[in-house]
């Protein structure tokens, strides 16, 4: 038998070291690979949850969907709306906020999986729900509102409202003046928007939150 060349051994070795190191490398990434697929799903539906609860305590995306608060919020803008806005303050004028639609009578048909399938659409600003609005505090609880000459007084003083939609034209209404705990608010539209002076003023606690910024599309990126 033939000396064995120490050197040709070591190498022969290393290689097959290196060729088992390799081996259970690629079946580690397999592993690895096979683990996330199957905690994929897990994930997702963590991720779902969590814009679930956002929505609903902390911060939504809210889509327009109509042409009411033109040239402020066009049709198919997203806005972010803060409900924790009026835990600790008050409405005040100039405010863009969501409420609840008080001429919605509510939907009592809908089912589990279409009220799952409709938060998570309202949590990812895809939707929004029919049963809120999105309009601009024009006076608050205490103030009187009148409108006469396509101009809006509060207490007898005329509003400087530059968001207004050039064009727009307004009836006369009022005066009227708003309940403690309620708010006025109008579109910014004033020609083709259904707000208080159709429904009349609102109540505080129906107030979803403040819209506070634009984040869709990017270039109407902006604060509100």
């Amino acid at each position: 038998m033939a000396p064995v060349d120490p050197e040709k051994a070591a190498e022969r070795d290393e290689s097959l070291h290196r060729l088992r190191r390799e081996a259970r490398k690629s079946g580690d990434k397999k592993a690895a690979g096979r683990a996330f697929w199957k905690e994929l799903p897990i994930l997702i539906l963590i991720a779902l949850v969590v814009a679930v609860l956002i929505k609903t305590f902390l911060v939504q995306a809210f889509f327009i969907p109509s042409g009411s608060m033109h040239d402020t919020l066009l049709e198919g803008d997203r806005v972010m709306v803060n409900k924790l806005a009026y835990r600790f303050g008050d409405p005040a004028r100039g405010d863009v906020i969501v409420f609840d639609n008080p001429q919605n009578a509510g939907d009592d048909g809908e089912t589990i999986f279409g009220a799952l399938v409709r938060h998570v659409a309202e949590s990812l600003g895809l939707s929004s729900p029919d049963s809120a609005l999105i309009k601009r505090v024009i006076a608050v609880g205490g103030e009187t509102i009148e409108i006469r000459q396509n101009q809006v007084f509060v207490d007898g003083v005329a509003l400087d409202e530059p968001y207004v939609k050039e064009g727009s034209r307004m009836p006369r209404y009022g005066p009227l003046t708003i309940p403690e705990s309620h708010v006025f608010v109008m579109g910014d539209n004033r020609s083709q928007s259904t707000d208080s002076r159709v429904f009349g003023p609102i109540p505080e606690d129906s107030i979803v939150g403040k819209a506070f910024i634009r984040v869709w599309p990017p270039s109407r990126w902006g604060g509100l």
